[in-house]
């Protein structure tokens, strides 16, 4: 496995954090959790195993919990969440809470659930589909070295309007999926 350091948070506040996520109820540590060892990561870095932690719906419902769970490190952790089908209000209303509501993406080929979610969440750029590769690279953002013609369009005022203006975008992939791809199959 190769990991490398995250620039904004050190090991220590990685580490605080992921005891923070499973201090909510219900919270268990799925993998990780750990300092790595036999690097030369500087300490003002972090570097840390990556890790999930696993957290009860219901224990999003309150303001706190919700907090600590949807703190984005930039690094090598995620939060799980699973949920119900008839939980799905619950969902999206979750969903609804976040802060910045930046990006999002729904997994399913299932167009009746796609539509239910495209149609009541609050995001700038929606990725949904059977894939729904969740990076806004291509599609959103114009990566590339400034002053460069091969850039897109980086720096430019377009560019500016288009990332920062706070439009909504629903990006859709649904395929093709290659017949042994292994993935969300509903």
């Amino acid at each position: 496995m190769t990991n490398g350091p995250v620039l904004t948070w050190t090991t220590q506040q990685i580490l605080d954090h992921t005891d923070a996520c499973l201090k909510i109820p219900g919270a268990k540590l799925a993998f990780g959790g750990k300092a790595l060892t036999g690097h030369k990561i500087p300490e003002c870095y972090g570097a840390v195993e990556p890790t999930a932690v696993s957290v009860p719906i219901e224990a999003m419902l309150d303001d706190a919990h919700f907090a600590t769970a949807t703190t984005e490190l930039f690094g090598p952790f995620q939060v799980l969440v699973s949920w119900e089908k008839d939980q799905l209000p619950l969902v999206i209303e979750l969903l609804n809470r976040m802060q910045n509501h930046l990006t999002a993406g729904i997994v399913s080929n299932d167009v009746r659930f796609l539509d239910e979610v495209v149609g009541n969440v609050v995001t700038g750029t929606l990725y949904a589909g059977i894939r729904a590769r969740t990076t806004g690279a291509p599609q959103q953002h114009w990566f590339g070295p400034s002053g460069d013609p091969r850039a897109g369009g980086i720096h430019t005022a377009e560019a500016i309007k288009l990332c920062w203006s706070g439009h909504r975008e629903v990006i859709y992939d649904h395929g093709p999926v290659a017949d042994d791809w292994v993935g969300t199959q509903s």
